[in-house]
């Protein structure tokens, strides 16, 4: 057996290094180490509620609007306080917005310009995959960026400025708009529907979210051939590599549940096991820091009474991440648990023996493709001159959870007030389930166990088939230890 240290992977943010043992030319075992503390739930601690909606935004510069989300929804439970209805239409598209952009972010600048490496320099599709997606100069980021920046003008619409909002909070939107703005907002959608359907998939959204199942999906990237779309690019670069067999996770998905309108989430809330669900408990939910650099505080918990304290000296602890676990199990989150839980029947099929590296990448573009046409629809649900915000105080003692849907899957912050202070604050970020280290029971997280099994080839210091696996869980590593 050999010892590999993988990374760090910082292609754009965030550190991470994986210990991978190696036998008979495939990873045996592996072991993520999340480097970065952050401390965010320590410097939560004493301040005033409110300013909660302040902090919390600033975990992330990618996907921030996702923590504020959070924060408000956590704060709203403290306080009683749901959503006007315009608001929760805003805050689901200012989410959708910032997901939408995640998603093509994590496809153009952080998972394709793996095939562009030389250690694919001699197969016949690599210099048509590097001419595309070479980080900073292929032609695809070229194209992406600008029309992802004028997406994102949503933000400045709705939100104020992105990212660290301050206009989500518990009670809707701070930003009251009109019919002006509703046009604006149609056609900053629109536009990025026309990036889509010409560059990203060569078809319409209606089309490739309508695809049933894996035949349908082969038919139709057989239709133009992989020059045709960026989408059939990848399909046609997944089945040279088999991607559809590389990095099976934990076979165990939880999604929260996504988009709520009226109590109604257009994405399902549950676990996914077997082809099965059935909903979950969020009281199921354990933080176990047994591999952890923190204070073990007598074993799991529930993160409404979490401790996140540091401890250099731990015993057995090789990563500042906890092992969240949701009754027990080890569980994968993310685009592809939405759809699986959702019910989408092409995601059922490519991760009927559990995840793996194609379908986590089919699952962003198809999420993608469904959301446009929400989004197009929320805009105009919208009600001027009804309210955007509803307000209440905040209680002197109280407790609530905010849990969503981020890009990579569910996120949840936990808030303790006591005498009008924030007593505890404990937050599990998608990456947190994903990238987890061993319980006490020696389980791996789920990129852990999606690792295993992994090709390593002679010489390859960070494998490009585990560069492939990291990536395809989309790892958010600033997210991941507060």
């Amino acid at each position: 057996m050999t010892r590999l240290v993988a990374g760090p992977f910082n292609r754009v943010e965030g550190d991470l290094e994986i210990k991978l043992d190696v036998e008979d030319g495939q990873v045996s075992a592996a072991y993520v180490n999340s480097p970065l503390y952050r401390g965010f739930e320590q410097i939560l601690s004493g301040k005033a509620p409110g300013d909660a909606l302040v902090y919390t935004p600033r975990i992330c510069g990618i996907c921030s609007v996702s923590q504020s989300l959070a924060s408000a929804a956590a704060l709203g439970k403290a306080q009683g306080l749901a959503p006007s209805e315009n608001g929760a239409i805003l805050q689901n598209l200012i989410l959708a917005a910032e997901n939408v952009a995640d998603h093509l972010s994590h496809f153009y600048m952080f998972f394709m310009p793996d095939f562009a490496q030389p250690v694919y320099a001699g197969e016949p599709w690599h210099a048509d995959a590097a001419a595309r997606f070479r980080a900073m100069k292929g032609q695809a980021q070229r194209e992406f960026l600008p029309a992802r920046a004028a997406f994102l003008h949503i933000m400045g619409t709705i939100a104020g400025h992105w990212p660290h909002t301050l206009g989500l909070q518990p009670g809707g939107t701070t930003c009251a708009i009109g019919g002006a703005e509703q046009a604006r907002l149609a056609t900053y959608v629109s536009a990025f529907r026309r990036f889509l359907e010409t560059t990203v998939f060569g078809d319409t959204l209606e089309r490739v979210a309508g695809l049933q199942s894996e035949s349908a999906l082969d038919a139709w990237a057989a239709e133009g051939g992989p020059a045709s779309s960026d989408f059939g690019r990848f399909l046609a670069l997944a089945k040279a590599l088999k991607l559809g067999e590389l990095g099976r996770g934990t076979g165990v998905f939880l999604s929260y549940g996504a988009y709520a309108l009226s109590g109604r989430p257009a994405f399902a809330a549950g676990i996914f096991e077997r082809g099965k669900c059935r909903a979950f408990d969020p009281q199921d939910i354990r933080e176990d820091s047994s591999s952890s650099w923190l204070v073990r505080a007598g074993g799991p918990r529930h993160p409404s009474h979490g401790v996140t304290i540091p401890d250099i000296n731990a015993e057995r602890a090789y990563s500042w991440c906890k092992a969240p676990r949701l009754g027990g199990l080890a569980v994968e989150t993310g685009a592809l648990a939405r759809q699986l839980i959702d019910g989408h029947p092409l995601l059922r099929g490519l991760a009927a023996d559990g995840g793996n590296v194609r379908a986590r990448v089919v699952a962003r573009l198809v999420e993608t493709a469904r959301l446009i046409p929400l989004m197009e629809r929320w805009i105009w649900a919208v009600r001027p001159g009804e309210p955007f915000c509803f307000h209440a105080a905040v209680p002197n003692e109280a407790q609530g959870a905010g849990l969503i849907e981020a890009a990579r899957g569910a996120l949840g912050h936990w808030l303790d007030i006591r005498k009008g202070r924030i007593f505890n604050y404990q937050i599990i970020a998608p990456t947190t389930w994903n990238f987890s280290p061993r319980d006490a029971a020696g389980v791996p997280g789920a990129c852990e166990q999606a690792l295993v099994g992994a090709p390593v080839r002679t010489g390859e210091s960070t494998p490009v088939a585990v560069q492939h696996i990291v990536r395809s869980f989309d790892p958010c590593m600033v997210c991941t230890v507060h």
